[in-house]
């Protein structure tokens, strides 16, 4: 997030697109209620009726990864009345023309044929966003998980430099994590191109000064691979896997082929709490502590790095990851000497800009958000206060392009998937609890009712979800939360496996899997057409 938590309920005016904040972020998500309560406008896109959209003042119920077309489209309205923030757009940023140019041709009725949202609801949420004091943008998912997610989020990014909203409290561009340490992950360098706080891995001077920092001769200077490279290449020139808290039988899209993929290593190491579907593929299973078990920091989606403290000894044979990685590092002939969380944060802090201030002597009065560069700096709650991190800020021309996968007369129907209030990713730790099954202890498949009506399918009833890839049985939901023609559920259960049926194509520049659109067919189950 460029902004901070708190700031959401000072908001004038919220521009949620692609998230479910209330039921997937909770406690984000009443800092929207908040801000409802305290007079601020709210605008959410969303194909379904979420609870955070039935709390909105204009709910934008647009078409399934027609997200460009409708961020554009209100950047066409804002230029066509001359609602932008000109002083800033020519202070601040470059490229505004061939983004002007290009966001020309979205006019308010061509993009309502694109996403279906009436032209005047349209030119409303635009007067509102740009003419707002204060205005952030919220998103996840539904924004990234598309074969142009990375476009899609440039295009969030060019409203808010348009309006002027960022740089500025209670404003900004704000990503909500989806996991409680992705943040913390991605700033460890925990992806295939970058060091720590994302210094690039082929930089000389980035690998001299890990090399140094690790007492070694030189580092690898070339791009690893992303996890769907990994599956893909398993078995092949991919030999041996160390998977750590992560289940990608349940969670990755064609979910047939990731176990397949996983089967046909020589050998698969898997780091975890619990013996997920994925740690039940593998040759050795590590077992790792929860969060209550062990020392160290996690860094929250708000930038904030905060300590994790012991509450309790490890279980039985369980280790920190960090000390079965050292152990294993140093019988495979490379000595790590760390005797604690701290001696890692204390590296950490050298060789990572954004984290060089921080220490634990400084986190144990409360959490810091980075950057944080010198030991008597405040931490930053919102970023590009006076310029961009680049310089300028740069618009992005981008277009409108459809999803990967469209309806036909085999597959009709599009599914989305995404998370319930409930339950958490692929249910490892939530679905253990008892308690929270109390409240949600069956998946079901949303499908509109007029849907329902012409497929014969009542609520309740099981029925059979297909696409190019593979089918799975679940009971139906039947209402108006989804639109005609678009079915929706959840990866939670794995008794609903329903990425055996997701579509594994990628985002050619982030390689995210385009989870939320894929095209399938639905039918009430019967012992004929079972798998």
């Amino acid at each position: 997030m460029t902004n901070s938590i708190e700031e959401i309920s000072k908001a004038d005016y919220i521009l949620a697109i692609g998230t479910n904040t209330t039921e997937s972020h909770p406690i984000i998500g009443l800092e929207v209620k908040k801000a409802i309560r305290n007079g601020t406008g709210l605008a959410v896109a969303d194909p379904r009726k979420t609870e955070v959209a039935s709390m909105a003042h204009r709910h934008m119920q647009l078409k399934s990864g027609s997200d460009i077309a409708l961020l554009n489209g209100l950047a066409h309205v804002i230029i066509e009345e001359g609602l932008y923030a000109k002083e800033f757009v020519e202070e601040r940023t470059e490229d505004f023309e061939a983004f002007k140019e290009t966001v020309s041709k979205y006019t308010p009725e061509c993009v309502e044929e694109i996403t279906g949202v009436p032209v005047d609801i349209l030119k409303e949420v635009a007067r509102n966003y740009a003419q707002a004091k204060n205005a952030p943008i919220l998103y996840t998912m539904g924004i990234t998980q598309h074969i142009c997610g990375t476009h899609n989020v440039l295009a969030v990014a060019n409203l808010s430099m348009l309006c002027g909203h960022i740089g500025k409290e209670s404003s900004g561009v704000n990503p909500l994590r989806g996991q409680n340490n992705v943040q913390g992950a991605c700033d460890m360098g925990a992806l295939p191109n970058v060091f720590t706080a994302y210094q690039k891995v082929g930089m000389e001077n980035v690998q001299a000064k890990y090399a140094n920092a690790w007492n070694v001769d030189a580092l690898p200077d070339k791009v690893g691979i992303n996890i769907g490279q990994m599956m893909e290449r398993a078995g092949s020139n991919v030999k041996a896997m160390y998977i750590m808290g992560e289940n990608p039988v349940l969670s990755d899209p064609d979910s047939n082929h990731v176990a397949h993929a996983l089967e046909s290593l020589d050998f698969l190491v898997v780091q975890d709490i619990f013996l997920t579907e994925t740690a039940r593929l593998a040759d050795v299973v590590l077992p790792a502590t929860s969060f209550a078990e062990k020392d160290g920091t996690f860094t929250n989606t708000e930038r904030r790095v905060q300590r994790v403290r012991k509450a309790i000894d490890p279980v039985g044979n369980a280790m920190p990851d960090w000390e079965i990685i050292c152990n294993l590092s140093s019988v495979m002939g490379y000595p790590m000497n760390y005797s604690s969380a701290k001696d890692i944060f204390d590296e950490i802090s050298t060789v990572t800009p954004s984290y060089a201030g921080m220490s634990y002597e400084r986190l144990d009065n409360g959490g810091l958000q980075w950057p944080c560069p010198t030991e008597d700096h405040p931490g930053t709650p919102y970023l590009h206060k006076d310029k961009f991190a680049r310089g300028l800020g740069k618009f992005s021309a981008v277009d409108y392009v459809p999803p990967a996968e469209q309806p036909d007369a085999e597959y009709p129907m599009i599914l989305s998937t995404g998370r319930r209030h409930f339950h958490y990713h692929t249910g490892t730790m939530t679905r253990r609890t008892g308690t929270l099954d109390k409240y949600y202890n069956e998946e079901s498949l949303e499908i509109n009712e007029i849907d329902a009506q012409k497929l014969g399918i009542n609520n309740g009833d099981k029925v059979k979800v297909t696409s190019r890839r593979g089918s799975v049985e679940v009971k139906a939901c039947v209402g108006d939360t989804v639109p005609e023609g678009m079915v929706f559920t959840s990866f939670h259960f794995s008794e609903v496996a329903i990425n055996k049926v997701t579509n594994s194509q990628v985002d050619p520049v982030s390689n995210i899997p385009e989870f939320k659109v894929c095209a399938v067919r639905v039918e009430k189950y019967s012992a004929k057409n079972v798998s």
